[in-house]
């Protein structure tokens, strides 16, 4: 495979071609709006520009990194010659099955049709297709020029092998893909993301403490174990004998918490205004688009000193 097609230009769209032009392939950048296209290939130029060679940036030259990327003129000129899609057109059902539609009758057979999508299930959008049996989600962490972590989720008549040259791919291009066995609502990350979600708008709701004081016992506690090890290796090295004596130990007081957490709960209107009121203290509305660029500098260098430890560790 050496050419791929990226289907959608958007803020996810956009990383995706960064991803599959600095790992070598030739990449085809295709979206409805002409002016989108033009804005990823600035936003590949610019991020290769900023971005150190082990934090998401090149150890190439960015000319000829960039040369891999072509303006597509139409879906049919994006799919020529490519080997696998990543679509990241919007996250509307009724945009999905169209697009699915066209791109099922233009693609030869034997294409991977991929989605970025974040909660669709692919079956949702590709049961009426004829070759529906290439089609699966590819849903990346945002934004995976950044984050590796990419979810594999196949709809009920995904073939074995296109999970496969699918994972084998993201392999390829410096991506970290897991794989579901089947469909669920939210994959794995958003169900994760959604549980924390649910607990930190409860202590802010029920005035056991600030948003603020949620988000430090994140940064500043769970998060920097949760940067290299997940949750069942933290639990497994916070016991002397390991997982199972953890389990005994703080089990039932988990359990207890859970049936506490047993509570699910909209976020209603007054709550999200006061954690809104409380974040724009912290961070104006006019200084987000700054705020974001200060959170990729330090996903930047957090990928970069995370490639060189495990590194160190290997060797």
């Amino acid at each position: 495979m050496t050419k791929v097609a990226v289907v959608g230009c958007g803020v996810v769209g956009s990383s995706w071609a960064l991803v599959f032009a600095r790992a070598g392939y030739e990449v085809a950048v295709y979206d409805a709006l002409p002016a989108s296209v033009q804005q990823t290939l600035a936003f590949v130029r610019t991020s290769l520009e900023s971005l150190p060679p082990d934090g998401g940036g090149s150890a190439e030259d960015v000319d000829v990194v960039c040369a891999r990327l072509r303006a597509a003129t139409s879906l049919e000129d994006a799919l020529t010659d490519a080997a696998y899609v990543q679509e990241s057109a919007p996250e509307r059902l009724e945009i999905k099955r169209d697009l699915y539609q066209r791109l099922d009758a233009a693609a030869p057979p034997h294409v991977i049709l991929a989605s970025s999508t974040s909660g669709l299930p692919a079956s949702s959008f590709t049961d009426h297709l004829v070759h529906r049996e290439r089609c699966l989600v590819v849903h990346p962490i945002n934004p995976p020029h950044l984050i590796p972590l990419v979810e594999l989720v196949p709809a009920p008549w995904t073939q074995a092998g296109v999970l496969d040259e699918a994972a084998a791919l993201m392999e390829r291009v410096g991506q970290s893909p897991i794989r579901l066995n089947r469909e669920i609502n939210g994959f794995v990350v958003n169900r994760l993301q959604s549980a924390l979600l649910g607990e930190a708008f409860r202590l802010v709701e029920d005035g056991l403490c600030s948003a603020a004081d949620v988000d430090k016992a994140v940064a500043d506690g769970l998060g920097l174990r949760w940067f290299f090890m997940g949750p069942f290796e933290t639990i497994d090295l916070n016991a002397q004998e390991g997982v199972a004596q953890y389990c005994r130990n703080l089990g039932p007081m988990y359990y207890g918490l859970a049936k506490e957490q047993a509570d699910p709960r909209e976020w209603h209107a007054a709550l999200v205004e006061t954690v809104e009121a409380e974040r724009r203290m912290l961070t104006p509305a006019n200084s987000l688009p700054a705020r974001r660029l200060w959170r990729d500098r330090c996903l930047s260098a957090l990928v970069a000193a995370k490639r060189r430890v495990m590194h160190e560790e290997q060797t």
